[in-house]
């Protein structure tokens, strides 16, 4: 019996259901990606390819309670988002709990400088930070609303940093890296998207609680109201790289929520015009970098990618944490990168406004590891066969480089003497990174690809390394 179409509702269903699921987003694929037009857009995103690691930041009064971010607001997505807190039996106490969070939140532990010198300890080419969440709370001094880290409500207001984008931005600039201004386009905090006595059913979901179609006067405040809020970050708070923005749900086509986005790209490109987009999971000429959300993607793609994946179990701060450890993280920068894309490795800041030890701790660690052996990641692209048999490879065209790169999956394993590496075209020379390259290593090639002979100095250890990094010239 052939299956009945969907009506309308249930397509509806459906769609929320491939978008978000239990926080984690879906991505766009790469044949739904638009190549922008505009030749320096092109040459800013190559520029975006070579960065390969950014440093992934949610913070806000959330932290507090080491939750997840914003989530538990939605009733839609309360199953999963109100672990550990005895939300379920008064949805409404919730949000009002929720939606005072700011009263409490102060963190004058918070230096910017700190963080900022870290992350380039880290070999972090760029941050992507949180400057306001689904809950609507602005992490900057913006004037479009009250509920924002300088409000009068909130404790911190007074302080040097008060101002924590500005105070961010600056400091991690000042140390070279790149910035990306993370901003969720829904906000279900202002009476313009979620508005008072105007509830869909008994239930919020993560749209809006009227129809935009029914009522565009309040809509088109909400269009302003966005507007306003971004041009404020891109105008007022110096040079943006990219414009990340998350709540993929609003967009047009779903549920009328067209907020014009384009109009707004375009005008702050009048500014800054190295400017990139990344409106994740729609699609379309502002989806210029595609973001798979805590996985990496099966295969190599060609497009601007950046896979968003946490340090520990979650995007905000979780009291207890567990990290990865550098091997891990190693391995999946390598992975990432063999595949074409980058790493954007989330860190979530306590509530005091210090970064967690375990934390510290894995971002010196991989800094360590990229400090000796970051050629074979920054600036590279995908070579064949991309990453098997535990190998990464990754290439340099313009030098006829090509680094493989074995990833030892734990500190007992044996190095052998001499190591198979599945790379067929013809070679002229291989050295083996490390603190002291050695170079010239004695190789022969047949039809299983190149056999290199390791000296001894190598072999001889107690301990597997992270990773062994060949550097290969091509004939």
């Amino acid at each position: 019996m052939s299956e009945q179409p969907m009506n309308e509702q249930e397509r509806e269903m459906m769609e929320k259901l491939m978008e978000v699921q239990g926080g984690v987003h879906n991505y766009s694929s790469e044949e739904s990606w638009v190549k922008p037009e505009d030749p320096y857009i092109l040459e800013r995103l190559e520029w975006f390819k070579d960065q390969k690691l950014g440093l992934m930041m949610h913070w806000g009064p959330y932290s507090q309670l080491g939750v997840v971010e914003s989530w538990a607001l939605s009733d839609d997505d309360g199953d999963w988002s109100r672990d550990g807190i005895d939300w379920q039996s008064d949805k409404e106490e919730l949000k009002r709990e929720y939606f005072d969070l700011n009263k409490t939140f102060n963190p004058i532990r918070f230096q910017p400088e700190v963080w900022a010198e870290l992350a380039a300890e880290g070999g972090f080419k760029y941050l992507n930070f949180t400057t306001k969440h689904h809950d609507g709370f602005c992490m900057w001094d913006t004037h479009t609303t009250d509920y924002r880290i300088t409000g009068k409500d909130t404790p911190f207001h007074q302080h040097k940093y008060a101002d924590i984008v500005g105070n961010v931005f600056n400091a991690f600039r000042e140390k070279g890296l790149a910035i990306s201004a993370y901003f969720s386009k829904a906000d279900w905090h202002t009476p313009y998207y979620w508005a008072d006595g105007m509830e869909l059913g008994q239930d919020s979901w993560r749209g809006p609680t009227y129809d935009p179609a029914e009522y565009p006067w309040l809509w088109e405040k909400f269009v302003e109201f966005t507007h306003d809020q971004i041009l404020e970050l891109l105008t007022k708070y110096g040079r943006i790289d990219v414009l990340w923005l998350d709540a993929g749900w609003v967009r047009p086509g779903k549920g009328n929520q067209d907020i014009r986005l384009g109009e707004v790209v375009e005008k702050a490109r009048e500014q800054q015009p190295w400017l990139l987009s990344a409106d994740r999971t729609v699609g379309g000429a502002y989806e210029n970098i595609v973001t798979p959300e805590q996985t990496v993607p099966e295969h190599a793609m060609s497009i601007p990618w950046e896979s968003c994946v946490t340090m520990g179990t979650s995007f905000s701060f979780r009291y207890e944490d567990k990290y990865k450890s550098v091997r891990e993280l190693v391995h999946m920068l390598m992975e990432i990168v063999a595949k074409g894309g980058n790493l954007a490795l989330n860190v979530g800041p306590q509530p005091d406004g210090r970064l967690p030890e375990g934390a510290i701790e894995r971002i010196k660690g991989l800094g360590a590891w990229l400090n000796i052996y970051g050629e074979a990641v920054y600036g590279t692209r995908s070579v064949a066969p991309v990453y098997t048999q535990g190998w990464a490879f990754t290439g340099k065209a313009a030098q006829k480089t090509v680094y493989a790169t074995y990833l030892y999956t734990n500190a007992a394993m044996v190095i052998p003497s001499t190591m198979s590496i599945p790379y067929m075209e013809q070679i002229d020379n291989i050295d083996l990174l490390g603190e002291e390259v050695i170079e010239g290593l004695d190789f022969e090639q047949n039809e299983e690809g190149i056999i290199v002979t390791l000296p001894e100095s190598i072999t001889d250890v107690t301990t597997a390394p992270i990773a062994h990094v060949f550097r290969i010239l091509q004939s």
